[in-house]
């Protein structure tokens, strides 16, 4: 029978805030790439559509490395795949300066700085959690890593445009990139083993007890079919679809909004900032939510708000205090979606593949974001505004609150055998 291990209190503090720092660094590259847009337009004539489409590409790498980054990170860690992902996110935003075609810019800004951003992002430092804290400190853990990113936001984005008018857009990229390197140090918590001890073993047992029975044995193929064939799970999906959506096309496009109505950039990175400010709030409010009510109505809640938010927006008049109230607002619910996403997928199947399931519905997220960053340079171009994007916000999320209804939080059995059935 093998050794029942748990973390000490410090060791588990230091996991928790190493993997928030990491997320802080990596999503405060990611979500401040919309103030690169008009810089990287001005100085290659590329055009809003083409760079659009470049960014797009990258939401959809960054979405779809995590399933592959999580699925290395069960088998072999999550510190090495983090190291790798820092290596990458550094040389694709340090090269991005010195290329000049779209092609160029899918290979910097659409894979290399997004691949490496998905190796240290939720799927990756959420599972490596999860998988050494006990369940009830789960959720709680899950919001204060989201909350590093959302932390992220607020302190990169106007750090970046004061950079971007001060010095130029290439130094600001050149030091962020340079400042990514910091989660290599951060990725030594995260090791396999570190921080854990010898579990008493009346302690132990009575934890095992708590716990949904595992399937012994069960591979990780095996796990993602039974997973794709639940509809919980495919809910799951499909409402993490529209939040990629929504924030890949804001990220990438609030600074040509604010642009439209005659206001200056700065207004734009500071309303950047407001939304991963609030989010803070949201993330651990979400994760503290999380132990108490449950999670697919917090999560429909959110959905539905946002579409209240934007509605109110499109009503109001254009002003700087217009866009910082409504950063804060949609702030609120910004990323908090995470910690009730990645709560249910391990409700749903335990934490031995979280890493993988979880970084699969990341995928679904980033489909949702290549669409809403790509979408919104062809709104655009075609008619002049983001007009019809808002429309599409509004409606997809009154969608995903109502698609998240049906989703079932008991435990699903997940061992292939002749009689299966969920557990209570």
């Amino acid at each position: 029978m093998p050794t029942q291990t748990e973390m000490t209190p410090r060791a588990a503090w230091l996991l928790i805030l190493a993997a928030s720092a990491i997320l802080m660094i990596t999503m405060g590259a990611r979500l401040t790439t919309g103030l690169f847009m008009s810089p990287i337009n001005t100085a290659t004539g590329l055009g809003v559509a083409s760079i659009s489409f470049a960014m797009a590409i990258g939401q959809f790498v960054w979405g779809a490395a995590q399933p592959v980054f999580g699925a290395v990170a069960d088998k072999w860690g999550s510190a090495k795949v983090i190291i790798l992902g820092a290596v990458m996110l550094a040389a694709g935003m340090a090269l991005t300066p010195f290329v000049s075609s779209q092609w160029g810019l899918m290979l910097t800004m659409g894979f290399l700085s997004a691949a490496g951003a998905g190796a240290g992002s939720f799927s990756i430092l959420i599972g490596a959690t999860a998988q050494r804290l006990p369940a009830a400190r789960r959720p709680f853990a899950a919001g204060f890593i989201n909350a590093g990113g959302s932390f992220g936001q607020f302190v990169f984005a106007p750090l970046m445009q004061a950079i971007i008018n001060s010095a130029g857009w290439v130094m600001a990229m050149l030091t962020m990139a340079a400042t990514t390197l910091l989660t290599i140090p951060l990725a030594w918590p995260l090791r396999k083993g570190a921080g854990l001890v010898k579990a008493d073993p009346a302690a132990a047992a009575t934890v095992a007890l708590a716990k949904p029975a595992e399937a012994p044995g069960i591979g990780l193929g095996a796990q993602i079919k039974i997973a794709l064939r639940d509809r919980s799970y495919l809910c799951l999906h499909a409402g993490f679809f529209t939040c990629g959506f929504h924030i890949a096309f804001l990220v990438t496009h609030l600074p040509g909004e604010v642009a439209l109505c005659n206001l200056s950039p700065g207004v734009s990175a500071t309303a950047l900032a407001l939304i991963g400010l609030f989010n803070i709030a949201g993330s651990l409010s979400a994760g503290a939510l999380s132990t108490r009510y449950r999670m697919k109505s917090l999560l429909a809640l959110m959905y539905a708000s946002r579409a209240v938010i934007i509605v109110i927006y499109l009503l109001a008049p254009k002003t700087a205090m217009t866009f910082y109230v409504f950063a804060g607002a949609l702030g609120f619910t910004w990323l908090a979606t995470v910690p009730p996403t990645a709560g249910l997928v391990g409700k749903l199947f335990g934490m031995r593949y979280l890493s993988t399931l979880f970084g699969l519905t990341l995928l679904s997220h980033q489909v949702g974001g290549f669409f809403g960053a790509w979408l919104g340079g062809l709104s655009f171009v075609t008619y002049g505004d983001y007009t019809w994007m808002w429309y599409a916000d509004i409606v997809l999320a009154l969608a995903a609150a109502l698609i998240n209804l049906p989703i079932r939080e008991a435990h699903v059995v997940r061992a292939p055998v002749a009689t299966t059935k969920a557990s209570a």
